[in-house]
């Protein structure tokens, strides 16, 4: 079947292709994979040192594509490939960190040793958001542990998958390691659940995480690490520094468009000493700039990913405001045929029935509370638990919301999002299933191994046996 990719913000068509044969590809992987593994790690780590070289070298390039495809600001698009650069730096550490070889002293002079071995086949479906950080966060590390790969793109961003796939194999390592398989999501369905692969990594929505974890629930056999998003809570509470506080909640809300799993979806704050901060928000919002990705001056934003998620980004916010949400600010369809949309803000402290749902664009949610139990409350009054963030000028109080809030990223007077790679990257809830990602990806790319050893057989039985003279009698 053929596929084509489009430019959000104009509608060119900048990709074209056919979809992949995940059968194939596994099967292929599986002939690849043991020489990969047989290699010594320095070998693996210099193939992918020659790889962030190759990522490096077309960084111009890539940074373009990943605008044009994701509709991306093209200076956000430039941190995305730094990010892909660093990534085989920081995973060659975690890997020698979480997963490193280990001898002890047993009894009767024998080693106990402790060593890491790959799963095999591991498959990888990426999401359009970061269409190249973060399906190498997972390709990266499952390479350099000895595995082989088969990734799916987004059927919304091929041609980043395309050419991110290519730098691997313009490195030198082999396509039957890293296989891309184009396709929808029928393919994507195939790719999960073939019996071939040793394991799935996935990002994107906590439905599809859902379904896939259900779909696994029988093969207790395979690895699988899910990251599905979240539903983030921002508590800002008696700030000495309104304006950086402002800062802080715009970046958190608006950032990629809202088009981040770590955006702040929920901002808390304590009712009848908002009003000044929610001024300067609103300030600091309206000064917000959509636009394309290559635009002068560079937009703050860009559209979202193509106008199916503007529409439903749409219906979600018309549905708040039918539950009682009151808009503080509307959101607006910057142009009918294209999903630019403008960032909103909605006061949902009286609806009823609140919606727990991530919604995927710009879109914050203001809810008022009495005090610092209630904020806290609100905070946790989710089934997802991604990220979550305090400002407020009282350590105490940031103590208290890490040891009670419920989330994977707990950050203090920063933003929700931009979470660092050299640092475990997970949620709870329905945002995971445990298997955090960045520095932690080692943990699920490898499984420990433990020998027990000795260079002679030595072993006697001293109890429990019949005498040997009684049975020649």
């Amino acid at each position: 079947m053929s596929m084509k990719s489009f430019t959000p913000y104009s509608g060119e068509e900048i990709w074209s292709g056919e979809e992949g044969d995940p059968a194939a590809a596994i099967a292929a992987a599986r002939e690849a994979q043991p020489e990969w593994a047989r290699q010594p790690l320095a070998y693996r780590t210099e193939a992918l040192r020659r790889f962030a070289n190759i990522v490096r070298e077309r960084e111009d390039d890539l940074a373009r594509l990943i605008a044009m495809e994701t509709g991306k600001p093209h200076w956000e698009a430039k941190t995305e490939v730094g990010a892909v650069i660093g990534k085989v730096d920081i995973s060659v550490t975690a890997h020698n960190e979480r997963t490193p070889s280990r001898k002890a002293e047993g009894a009767m002079n024998t080693k106990i040793a402790v060593r890491h071995k790959p799963h095999g086949v591991m498959a990888v479906l990426g999401p359009y958001n970061f269409p190249a950080h973060l399906p190498n966060g997972h390709i990266v590390p499952a390479l350099l542990a000895g595995n082989a790969v088969v990734f799916k793109p987004s059927e919304k961003t091929p041609a980043v998958g395309e050419m991110l796939a290519q730098c691997f194999h313009d490195a030198g390592i082999d396509e039957r390691l890293v296989a891309c398989v184009q396709g929808g999501p029928e393919v994507g369905k195939a790719l999960a659940a073939s019996d071939d692969i040793d394991g799935l990594l996935f990002t994107g929505s906590a439905k599809a995480g859902r379904l896939i974890h259900r779909a696994f629930a029988d093969k207790p056999q395979k690895i699988l690490a899910i990251e599905a998003g979240g539903n983030n809570p921002l508590i800002a509470w008696d700030l000495p520094d309104l304006d950086a506080a402002a800062a802080i909640i715009v970046q958190s809300a608006f950032l990629s468009a809202g088009q981040r799993c770590t955006c702040a979806r929920r901002l808390i704050v304590e009712d009848g000493k908002h009003e000044r901060l929610l001024e300067k928000v609103l300030k600091l919002t309206d000064r917000i700039i959509v636009d394309e990705p290559f635009a002068k001056p560079a937009p703050f934003m860009g559209p979202v990913i193509d106008n199916d998620a503007a529409d439903f980004i749409q219906a979600q916010y018309i549905a708040l405001l039918a539950k009682g949400g009151k808009a503080i600010r509307q959101l607006k369809r910057l142009a009918e045929d294209k999903p630019l949309l403008g960032p909103a803000i909605v006061d949902v402290t009286g609806a009823r029935d609140r919606l727990d749902e991530e919604i995927f664009g710009p879109v914050l949610q203001l809810i008022r509370v009495p005090d610092f139990d209630a904020a806290i409350a609100e905070a946790n009054n989710t089934r997802f638990g991604l990220a979550a963030s305090i400002l407020t000028k009282h350590p105490e109080q940031y103590e208290r919301f890490w040891a009670e809030g419920r989330a994977g990223v707990i950050n203090w007077n920063k933003p929700t999002n931009g979470a660092p790679s050299t640092a475990p990257f997970g949620g709870i809830g329905i945002s995971g299933n445990h298997r955090p990602s960045a520095f932690y990806a080692a943990d699920y790319c490898a499984y420990p191994v433990t020998s027990v050893e000795s260079d002679l057989c030595r072993a006697k039985i001293d109890t429990g046996l019949a005498d040997p003279v009684m049975l020649e009698d």
